[in-house]
């Protein structure tokens, strides 16, 4: 059963090393969390690593760039991977002609890639870096555009493999969605962000060039999302500080408040032990 703490301090001294959700943990896509920039801020004080670890599909000068925007000092982590990182291999080493299903805003997750930006009908790999308007899509709209991928046996690139995010006080979906549903359409795609290895194995190499060599017990994840933060650290045997108030509090919410009972028994039915819990970082 995890054990309840209402500070990071209360156990940094059993980590060198600090993986990090940032959407939902370090903020909530309007504004930065102050306490949990703090948090982490300190917990760099007396030498643990921090590695920001994010499904966001932006290659991560961008992410540094947002942010700063929305308030998170640059003490606060010392390096940050992103999906969008590791999808840049997926990519590279994928079809040159390839569909973006995501914003115009994300091209850059092509920059210095030798590939060509094409449309639908020409693609050989779709990568989905989101929605084209994630304030009113949803993945079934895209159905007669995966369908005819499908039959075409297009693989389906993900560079952001979560399936929901807080934006506010909203529940947005992702691109993790969109390839839960082509995949149930019988298509194959390819992911590297959490849960996945390829993002943590990045992670992890940041931090031995920061620190050198660690055990892998003295690494602790934290994060608020069961398919992706969460199964990440248990593929990886990573303890886990796990961030109740964040996408699934309304799994145990009873009367406006979290129920500590109703939580346990939530991570049970889905097969995780966290070793911590807080409901938000601080």
């Amino acid at each position: 059963m995890a054990k309840r703490i209402s500070n990071l301090s209360e156990i940094t001294g059993n980590y060198e090393v600090i993986l990090s959700d940032v959407w939902g943990v370090v903020h909530n896509g309007v504004d930065a969390f102050p306490d949990a920039c703090s948090a982490l801020s300190d917990a760099r004080a007396p030498g643990a690593t921090v590695v920001l670890i994010t499904n966001s599909p932006r290659p991560s000068p961008g992410v540094i760039s947002q942010l700063r925007l929305l308030g998170v000092p640059d003490a606060a982590y010392d390096r940050i991977v992103t999906s969008g990182d590791v999808t840049r291999h997926l990519i590279a080493e994928g079809p040159k002609k390839v569909f973006l299903l995501g914003p115009e805003r994300d091209m850059p997750l092509f920059d210095g890639l030798e590939v060509e930006v094409v449309g639908a009908d020409e693609a050989d790999a779709i990568v989905c870096t989101g929605f084209f308007d994630d304030e009113k899509e949803v993945p079934e709209d895209y159905h007669d555009m995966l369908v005819a991928f499908r039959k075409r046996d297009v693989p389906f690139i993900c560079a952001n493999p979560d399936l929901v995010v807080e934006r506010g006080h909203r529940i947005i979906p992702c691109a993790g969605s969109v390839a839960a549903y082509y995949e149930d359409l019988g298509g194959k795609t390819r992911i590297a962000g959490k849960p996945h290895t390829p993002i943590y194995e990045e992670a992890l190499a940041f931090a031995r060039q920061t620190r050198g060599e660690f055990a892998r017990e003295r690494v602790l994840a934290i994060g608020d999302g069961m398919p992706t933060d969460v199964r990440g650290a248990i593929s990886q045997g990573l303890d886990l500080l796990y961030i109740s108030a964040g996408i699934h509090v309304n799994e145990y919410t009873v009367n406006g408040q979290i129920d500590e009972a109703v939580m346990n028994a939530w991570l049970k039915r889905e097969g995780a032990a966290p070793k911590w819990w807080m409901p938000r970082l601080a």
